[in-house]
């Protein structure tokens, strides 16, 4: 039986006026479990309009009552976590347990917008001059979109609208049409919690729903993660259009281990971040730099712990029926995509790069029918190999073999991404000189996958980050507000000034 995923407007479920679905697919079965709405113009317009006419209310609604609400959005979140992560792994394909992660690190930004009152204070200078007190504020925006990806349902759209909720905006989620599912029981949670119709609503679509949010004049920021060329487009669209920008794209993200390191720790990590959720996120490691003379005992530890690796249906259902083991590695979420990362591993072989361990012939744990593709090592792998130069985006790792820390540094700062790098070594003197030098935003110091806690900020520096704000953490709220200096003067009666026209600038006194 097949589910219908629609729209959310005004607090509840919209079918829309269009006339075209999509399929949405199980990828560790290959069977199709549902059918989304994809949006017409007016379809976007009805929705990006239940958000402008909940606008002005909602930021006028008292900062103590916004986080309240957000608040009760957080504990019902806690209670139903499993429920989304169910969710998530049914149409994404990532195992339970990373699925519950994904949840988990999103609710951290749920949680540091909770206390948000403390960032959306401003100043205050009384006698700034005579008779002259001066004080800032931050004011919501209004309508903000979200354009999210496939790979993470629930954490990416969780890295904005909380923020943009507490800080008095409403939104309007576009989710990838790939696993769209999970938008719409955020919606229903926010409802639960007691979110006021209209200041949440999920718009779901392809390139018609994107390009109505970028170019309406009610919506007044964007929010996007994605591939760097849909970044670029996003960017210059919506920033043509007047409005601001976030947008979040590619990466290829390098792994420098030194001769120093702990190898066993940095086979661990290089096995975690390179195939950790098949490789589709944008903080996977996908470059390991071996510093000589480690590669081979380096190259050797990792392929002994790849093949070790069980992958398979990740669901908890498959679980259970299986011997009680969860799958360390799901299937990718699409059959297309499955295939475009095979291609790039035949490149790999036929550019010359030695196949360590090769994921094309893997034997998935009950998915003959899935769309899965095994970890696959590289070695021996050149920077002019497409291999190399592409974001590949699933599970392969590529080990390049350097004579020096200088020529690691030399790579990752010439690479055209700068969203996360790592560095594994046992010496506080490189470490420091490589976070100083490296030309990358996000940095692990023996952390392969460096994503900051949500009170810090997250994104990429170079062709990783189009626009001038990253997200969450302070700069987060920055981006969902805007400063406004209010300058007063009252008269004390018992000192009036005797008046008189004054066509000279106000003297600061």
């Amino acid at each position: 039986m097949t589910t219908t995923i629609t729209h959310w407007v005004d607090g509840s479920r919209f079918d829309g006026t269009s006339d075209r679905w999509a399929d949405v697919t199980n990828p560790a079965t290959g069977q199709v479990s549902g059918r989304v709405a994809l949006a017409s113009e007016a379809d976007a317009q009805a929705v990006i309009a239940s958000a402008s006419r909940a606008a002005q209310e909602w930021g006028q609604t008292s900062l103590a009552r916004r986080t309240q609400v957000v608040f009760a959005f957080r504990e019902l979140l806690n209670s139903r976590r499993d429920e989304l992560a169910r969710l998530i792994t049914a149409e994404h394909g990532k195992v339970h347990s990373d699925a519950l992660g994904e949840v988990a690190r999103g609710q951290e930004v749920v949680e540091f917008a909770c206390g948000i009152s403390h960032l959306l204070k401003g100043g205050h200078s009384d006698g700034a001059s005579t008779d002259i007190d001066v004080h800032s504020k931050r004011a919501p925006l209004g309508v903000v979109g979200i354009i999210s990806p496939f790979n993470f349902p629930a954490m990416v759209p969780m890295w904005f609208f909380p923020v943009a909720i507490a800080a008095g905006n409403t939104v309007v989620l576009k989710p990838s049409e790939k696993d769209p599912s999970a938008s719409l029981w955020l919606a229903e949670l926010w409802k639960e919690a007691g979110l006021p119709d209209g200041v949440f609503n999920v718009l779901q679509g392809d390139k018609v729903a994107v390009d109505a949010l970028l170019t309406s004049p009610e919506v007044q920021a964007i929010s996007f993660v994605g591939s760097t060329p849909i970044a670029e487009y996003v960017y210059e669209t919506a920033s043509r259009n007047g409005k601001r920008v976030q947008a979040l794209g590619g990466a290829k993200n390098h792994m420098v281990v030194l001769p120093d390191a702990d190898l066993d720790l940095a086979a661990d990590a290089a096995v975690n971040a390179g195939f950790g959720s098949a490789g589709e996120r944008c903080m996977a490691i996908s470059v390991l730099v071996a510093v000589e003379p480690v590669a081979d005992d380096l190259v050797a530890r990792i392929a002994e712990r790849t093949r070790t690796l069980l992958i398979g249906d990740g669901g908890t259902e498959a679980t259970q029926a299986g011997d009680g083991k969860e799958a360390d590695m799901g299937p990718l979420v699409t059959k297309a995509h499955r295939d475009k990362v095979s291609s790039f591993i035949d490149s790999g072989e036929q550019a010359g790069a030695k196949v360590v361990v090769d994921g094309r012939d893997v034997a998935a744990r009950g998915g003959d029918q899935g769309f899965y593709l095994g970890p696959t090592l590289f070695d021996h792998v050149t920077p002019d190999m497409e291999v190399y130069r592409e974001e590949i985006f699933g599970p392969v790792l590529s080990v390049v073999r350097v004579a020096s820390y200088a020529d690691a540094l030399e790579l990752v700062n010439a690479n055209d991404y700068g969203n996360g790098t790592a560095i594994f070594t046992n010496d506080g003197g490189a470490a420091r000189r490589f976070e100083n030098d490296v030309q990358v935003g996000m940095i692990g110091i023996n952390v392969p996958v460096p994503v900051p806690v949500a009170y810090y900020s997250f994104g990429g520096w170079k062709r990783s980050l189009f626009g001038d704000t990253h997200a969450h953490g302070t700069e987060g709220v920055h981006f969902f507000t805007r400063g406004k200096v209010v300058t007063t003067r009252w008269i004390d009666p018992a000192n009036r000034p005797a008046g008189g026209l004054e066509l000279g600038f106000p003297q600061n006194v």
